[in-house]
């Protein structure tokens, strides 16, 4: 029934003209430079320059490998700190929780100035240890995002499964290899979508902490830095192409998260 003359239609124009003007037109405009040169033709070169330029691939596997280590380091602290949180007696989990997410509240220019300053003292020259620096500076940054979707998955499981298994013989070891791991997955899935895929482009770490070398976001913004907007955009396209494929390989354990057997709680 019509509220004050409004329809469902007519409620979904402002979104429909936010997607159109702030996610469609500038995707088109992306595509439009990826594939035309600087008179406007259409033109493959741009593809074929970023499969046969050592400086793109060479950054990209670099890219890849800082989101690989600092997924894998996050994933490592978050999911003990989850699974502790989860199952212990704690009678205010909330406020305990609430201190690994405190750090997001602050800006991250400070946070990540803060963590330079200990590093310089520590280090010396953040130089000497680019990766090293690189992977801290983004495990800080992400961990919070690996831990809530973990710990709401775990929380959410029932503990009669646990009893249950143990009931057929098996041990602690057993029953959570068996059964908590298992059923833990989404989780893990979703928080390792919500690290993984922003850890590729996140230059202003890296920026931060002096390192000298390139990510995916960095190297998009020296093309566009240098007014090679074709070349940035078909780098910038193809970014959105992997991140698309990661998407849609995750697709079917975020369905699940949805449904309330996993959870991302962000």
């Amino acid at each position: 029934m019509p509220v004050f003359g409004l329809t469902r239609k007519s409620l979904r124009i402002p979104y429909v003209l936010f997607l159109a003007v702030f996610v469609v037109a500038p995707l088109f405009v992306l595509i439009y430079y990826a594939f035309t040169n600087g008179s406007g033709q259409p033109t493959m070169r741009n593809l074929t320059g970023f499969f046969t330029d050592p400086n793109t691939l060479g950054t990209l596997c670099y890219s890849f490998a800082i989101a690989f280590v600092c997924t894998l380091v996050c994933l490592l602290i978050a999911y003990p700190t989850a699974y502790i949180l989860a199952n212990s007696g704690f009678r205010h989990k909330s406020v305990l929780l609430m201190i690994f997410i405190l750090p997001m509240w602050i800006n991250f220019s400070l946070r990540i100035t803060a963590l330079k300053e200990i590093l310089t003292m520590i280090e010396g020259n953040l130089a000497m240890y680019p990766f090293f620096n690189a992977v801290l500076g983004m495990t800080y940054d992400f961990l919070p995002f690996m831990i809530l979707p973990i710990y709401n998955t775990l929380s959410k499981l029932d503990p009669s499964l646990i009893e249950a298994a143990k009931d057929l013989g098996a041990d602690e070891t057993q029953a959570f290899f068996r059964v908590t791991l298992p059923l833990s997955v989404p989780g893990i899935i979703s928080g390792i979508s919500m690290v993984f895929l922003p850890s590729m482009t996140n230059y202003v770490v890296l920026d931060m902490l002096y390192n000298s070398t390139y990510i995916m976001g960095s190297l998009i913004g020296s093309y566009f830095a240098a007014y090679n907007w074709h070349g940035g955009s078909m780098i910038a396209l193809i970014l959105l192409a992997i991140i698309c494929l990661f998407t849609l390989v995750t697709e079917s354990y975020t369905e699940e998260d949805s449904k309330g057997i996993g959870g991302a709680m962000l």
